[in-house]
């Protein structure tokens, strides 16, 4: 899986991905991570989730990153924001008030960009990669960012061969493996949602949870 293949599901809309409202696991867990107003909070392959402007609203300033142009245009337009924008060598910047979106690759990003940001929200990224990929999304991407940054995690379990991602299955096996070297990592909710998931129960999937998981970087 490639950026052509997300850029080919923006454009022809096959996004059920998608939530037409805020995260509500984002809604309960956010304020235990105890963010001073005016941090900078760090959304990796945002698309155009609304759970930015939440964050927004609640005095965070953030920084997006997404492939999609469309995905990024169509965040402004159905926000009614009107972005100035700018290149650089890392994309296409969209910023409108407290919100930055980068069109382009989360992993290009260098530490000088993440060097301000107090946290992550990551609710659809790590579960959009596979394998291979989420091996470079913690050991480089997340290497970049500064010590002390908090991150609340959102991850979907699954039997890995009743469903080909993504979204992929990650289990709490594979987040400690993946983040516990550089990364204090703590499991604050796992709950049951296949009764919630049709979708899922329609291919075949037989059990269903999602985690939400809490994480500080520690000092090298």
């Amino acid at each position: 899986m490639d950026a052509a293949f997300w850029q080919q599901r923006w454009k022809e809309g096959r996004t059920g991905f998608h939530r037409d409202r805020v995260m509500p696991l984002l809604e309960q867990h956010w304020p235990s991570l105890g963010l001073a107003a005016g941090s900078r909070v760090f959304v990796p392959l945002c698309g155009k989730s609304l759970d930015m402007a939440w964050l927004a609203a609640r005095g965070h300033r953030v920084l997006g990153v997404e492939l999609s142009r469309i995905a990024v245009e169509q965040f402004f337009g159905e926000n009614g924001l009107a972005p100035q924008i700018h290149e650089s060598p890392l994309g296409t910047h969209f910023i409108a008030g407290a919100i930055e979106i980068i069109c382009g690759d989360a992993f290009t990003l260098d530490a000088a960009m993440l060097a301000g940001c107090a946290a992550v929200y990551d609710r659809a990224a790590l579960i959009a990669l596979p394998r291979q990929m989420r091996e470079s999304y913690v050991r480089e991407l997340h290497a970049r960012l500064p010590a002390g940054c908090r991150e609340l995690l959102i991850t979907l379990e699954y039997p890995p061969d009743e469903k080909d991602g993504p979204p992929f299955s990650v289990d709490a096996g594979e987040v400690h493996r993946l983040y516990d070297r550089d990364w204090q990592v703590e499991c604050i909710e796992r709950r049951d949602i296949l009764a919630a998931e049709p979708g899922f129960a329609a291919e075949g999937v037989t059990a269903l949870h999602t985690a939400v998981w809490q994480l500080e970087k520690r000092a090298s």
